[in-house]
C-alpha cells in the first residue's frame, strides 16, 4: 500500500500543480536566462495559469502586467500593436513578462529574490527598502520586507518553484 501510494503520488501532485502553457514558457525562459521553474512559479502564483486573469489593480494575463508596465515593455522590446488587449494573450504576456523579470533581474545586480520582490512590490520600493537598509534582499532576511503581500510572494514563488523544479524537472531538462 505504501509503495503504490509513492508511486501514484507524483501523478497526483502533477494534477494539484499543472503546467500549461510549458512550451511557452521554456521558450522564453532560456531566451532571457530565467529558470523555466521559477517562470512557472510566478505564474501559478500572479494567476493560477488563466489567461485572462485580471487582478483588483489591474494587472492582467498570466503573469499579471499592469498596462502601463506593459506599454513600457512594448517600447523596450519593439511590440508592433500594442494594446491592453495583448497581455492576455498567453505568448505575448509570457514574452513580456519574462523580459521584465529578466530587466529585474539584471537591474538589481542579478539577485533573483530582490527581483521577485520588485514584481510584486515595484521596483522603487525595493530599491528605497535596500537603501534605507529595512531590508538586506537577501533570502534569509524575507521576514524584513515591509509589505506583507511581497514578503509572502516571495515565500510562496520559491517554494513553488521548488514544487515544480521537483515535479517536471527529470522530463524538461
Amino acid at each position: 500500500m505504501v509503495v503504490m501510494a509513492v508511486l501514484i503520488a507524483p501523478s497526483l501532485w502533477r494534477i494539484i500543480y499543472p503546467w500549461p502553457y510549458r512550451d511557452i514558457v521554456l521558450r522564453y525562459a532560456e531566451l532571457h536566462g530565467l529558470d523555466p521553474f521559477l517562470v512557472a512559479a510566478v505564474i501559478r502564483v500572479e494567476s493560477s495559469f488563466r489567461s485572462k486573469a485580471v487582478s483588483p489593480k489591474g494587472a492582467r494575463g498570466l503573469m499579471q502586467i499592469i498596462p502601463t508596465t506593459g506599454q513600457w515593455i512594448a517600447s523596450q522590446v519593439e511590440v508592433p500593436d500594442y494594446s491592453e488587449d495583448r497581455l492576455d494573450n498567453p505568448e505575448t504576456n509570457i514574452m513580456m513578462g519574462t523580459w521584465y523579470l529578466r530587466n529585474l533581474k539584471e537591474q538589481f545586480d542579478g539577485n533573483l529574490v530582490v527581483a521577485l520582490a520588485a514584481y510584486n512590490g515595484g521596483r522603487g520600493n525595493v530599491k528605497n527598502w535596500l537603501k534605507e537598509g529595512v531590508w538586506s534582499g537577501q533570502v534569509a532576511d524575507i521576514a524584513s520586507i515591509p509589505f506583507s503581500e511581497t514578503r509572502h510572494y516571495v515565500w510562496r514563488v520559491l517554494r513553488i518553484q521548488q514544487v515544480y523544479r521537483e515535479l517536471y524537472g527529470r522530463k524538461t531538462q
